[in-house]
């Protein structure tokens, strides 16, 4: 008798040769100091790689075959040399998706935009008007990431995408998003908040309660065409899984490489903990991803924990691995926001104060004004 071949979601469970795809923040510099960054963005560091170092990243980048990368921040069209590392992506077949405020995001770099192949291009929203989304992101910034909008349309891009990240605040106003998106031909896609970066400070009052988490799931379960980066996997376990894989890809499928060429298991875990080596370590990037400590540690089979006896493990896995660390509840425990009120349970048993925060800090030392870098 033939043994059952394991799943696709239990192959990438023991991680893969290369990742999928890397979420790579070119700068920690921006002129924006949104309360929820979750790498505590606003001023450069002067050990960012350089172009050449960037350059060899890529290479080794399509070496691995690395489907895409997708690039942030900070703001990363403030590095002077945006454009000729990302025009080295496309020259090396290592399609790029970059995240922007949109302050930079002018006519003429539209049009330039416009003319390359394989790239795509991320407006980051987070309210449907500019009350919800300025007291998030910043006064004026509303307007700036529309203008980038207008100025992507009439470059003819194409489609572009809106992420959004989800709060309290901007939950009532998903189907204006989906209007916002429909309106210039754009995807939405819509992220999780993470208490993570100078997110541990404002996750408590900006997460979306338990009813809102009920709202989203069955907004999102009719929308297939919303885009969520598997980020709302523990939503799952409210009934039909949504779509994405479902599961943890820390370590596993995605990891994230810092300004400084640091490694981390996920965007969402900037903390030493989860920092697996750097890629100027000897056997740069390869050997951080096939051979670090950490990586090998995330790939091995793990036990369910404290929720080994609730039914609907198989469909949430536990839920969010930074979400769990950044609010105090053990790696093996309930997903702060689990959909029967167990994270709660959890978060009750620590002290705030006790909460592990970020590693660094990079928040400007004084108030930043729109269109101004740091």
């Amino acid at each position: 008798m033939a043994l059952e071949s394991p799943s696709l979601t239990d192959r990438f469970k023991l991680g893969l040769e290369a990742p999928i795809c890397l979420t790579w923040e070119l700068t920690y510099a921006c002129n924006l100091a949104c309360v929820h960054c979750l790498s505590s963005s606003g001023r450069r560091d002067p050990r960012e790689l350089s172009t050449s170092e960037a350059k060899a990243l890529i290479d080794e980048m399509a070496e691995l075959k690395i489907f895409y990368v997708n690039i942030g921040g900070g703001e990363p069209m403030i590095r002077s040399d945006f454009f000729e590392i990302i025009d080295h992506c496309v020259d090396r077949g290592v399609g790029v998706k970059f995240s922007t405020n949109g302050t930079r995001l002018d006519a003429e770099k539209a049009e330039r935009l416009a003319k390359s192949d394989y790239v795509d291009v991320q407006i980051s929203l987070d309210g449907a008007d500019a009350v919800t989304n300025d007291a998030v992101r910043g006064e004026g910034s509303y307007d700036a990431a529309i203008q980038a909008m207008e100025n992507l349309v009439a470059a003819n891009f194409g489609q572009f995408k809106i992420s959004v990240v989800m709060t309290r605040h901007n939950i009532p106003q998903l189907d204006a998003f989906e209007a916002l998106a429909d309106h210039y031909g754009a995807q939405l896609r819509l992220t999780r908040l993470r208490p993570s970066g100078r997110g541990a400070d404002t996750w408590d009052e900006l997460h979306p309660t338990a009813g809102q988490q009920r709202e989203l799931y069955d907004w999102l379960i009719t929308r297939t065409n919303v885009l969520t980066g598997d980020s709302f996997f523990h939503l799952s376990a409210f009934g039909d899984a949504l779509d994405g894989l479902n599961l943890c890809g820390a370590g596993r499928v995605v990891c994230l490489i810092d300004p400084v060429g640091d490694v981390y298991a996920c965007p969402f875990v900037i903390h030493d903990e989860f920092l697996a080596g750097n890629v100027r370590d000897p056997g740069a990037f390869t050997s951080v991803w096939r051979d670090s400590d950490l990586f090998r540690s995330l790939r091995e089979p793990s036990s369910a924990g404290a929720c080994a006896s609730c039914g609907s493990y198989d469909a949430c896995q536990g839920g969010c691995m930074a979400a769990k660390f950044f609010t105090g509840i053990p790696l093996d425990g309930p997903d702060p926001e689990c959909v029967y009120g167990h994270g709660e349970t959890a978060m009750a048993k620590v002290a705030v104060e006790l909460r592990p925060g970020p590693s660094v800090d990079h928040s400007a030392r004084v108030p930043v004004r729109l269109g101004v870098s740091s």
